[in-house]
């Protein structure tokens, strides 16, 4: 698995300031996506323990909110472990942050991954430039949903973030 890079002070990706990851690989290809150099799994640098660690403590700041994964695609099979990875041990040793992540994979699809029970928030579903709105918080296009995790999986339901 790799990854683009780490931005330690991103106030774009979530709210309040929050450390980012991006994650290298994605299979959607989104027409005008915001990242297309992380689509190639090639690219990149390689993820390991050192990255878990490095990114762990940019996440000690206190200023620092929360964690924001996004890439790329880190719900992909070939980036799923090391995104599960990363989200465990940072809800372990920060279970006050927040940790959000984007994903083309809709919350359905993802129900039966580990990740859930980690993430706060989700940004499902691939962008699409037909239904892009620069007015939209959190999200690209107008089919994309802001899911609070783990009030969804509580209810049992798809339920919405609200800011």
């Amino acid at each position: 698995m790799r990854y683009n890079k780490i931005r330690k002070m991103d106030i774009s990706n979530g709210p309040g300031v929050r450390v980012s990851i991006f994650m290298q690989g994605c299979t959607f290809n989104c027409k005008n996506c915001f990242n297309p150099e992380t689509h190639s799994f090639d690219g990149g640098k390689e993820f390991t323990d050192e990255t878990i660690n490095r990114v762990l403590e940019l996440c000690a700041n206190e200023n620092v909110e929360g964690l924001s994964i996004l890439g790329g695609e880190p719900m992909h099979p070939k980036n799923i472990d090391g995104t599960t990875r990363l989200a465990k041990f940072f809800k372990e040793k920060y279970p006050n942050k927040t940790l959000w992540a984007w994903s083309g994979f809709l919350y359905e699809t993802l129900m039966d991954k580990e990740i859930l029970k980690y993430l706060d928030v989700l940004v499902d579903g691939q962008y699409v430039d037909d239904l892009s709105n620069p007015l939209l918080k959190w999200k690209g296009s107008s089919n994309q949903r802001v899911i609070d995790v783990q009030k969804s999986l509580k209810e049992n339901k798809i339920i919405l973030f609200e800011d």
